[in-house]
């Protein structure tokens, strides 16, 4: 059950990530991302947009591959932190209103991942090289979230 899981979790992070990236999967590549990153006060938002891509592919792809797995995990809760912030965290928690459950789920599901390990089917165990725990799960969280924190998100300023 725990390669599904970090199979899907990081394969769509890939793909959120190549939206941003490449514009692919309808996404709107760095510049169209860029000019609503720029909207929602991060700026500069092309830079803010492949950055945020880079990190999104590269982790759902090392998450995917069950590769580094504490490490993959904090590009994860970082891109979802800083949604909730600039995006979702003032429409309250429900999906249907813009809210944040997807993203926390989202947060949750990497922790529980760095936590528990990548599961049997990974390149971790392969390599022996499976760092999983508590420690594991709580470095990667909270190195999402510091991280988040380091982005500035200005306040856009109303013209109208």
């Amino acid at each position: 059950m725990k390669t599904i899981l970090r199979l899907l979790i990081g394969l769509l992070f890939v793909g959120h990530g190549t939206q941003k990236l490449f514009g692919w999967f309808g996404g709107h590549g760095p510049d169209g991302t860029g000019q609503f990153f720029e909207s929602i006060g991060l700026k500069p938002g092309r830079d803010h947009a492949v950055r945020a891509g880079a990190a999104e592919a590269g982790g759902g792809a090392l998450l995917a591959a069950g590769l580094l797995t504490p490490v993959a995990p904090p590009s994860s809760p970082r891109a979802m932190t800083t949604a909730i912030r600039a995006v979702h965290g003032s429409n309250g928690p429900w999906n249907e209103g813009g809210g944040w459950e997807f993203n926390a789920v989202l947060i949750a599901a990497v922790g529980a991942l760095a936590h528990s390990g990548p599961g049997d089917l990974s390149l971790d165990r392969m390599l022996g090289a499976d760092m999983s725990g508590m420690p594991a799960a709580l470095a990667a969280l909270g190195a999402g979230a510091a991280a988040s924190y380091s982005v500035s998100i200005e306040t856009p300023v109303d013209s109208g």
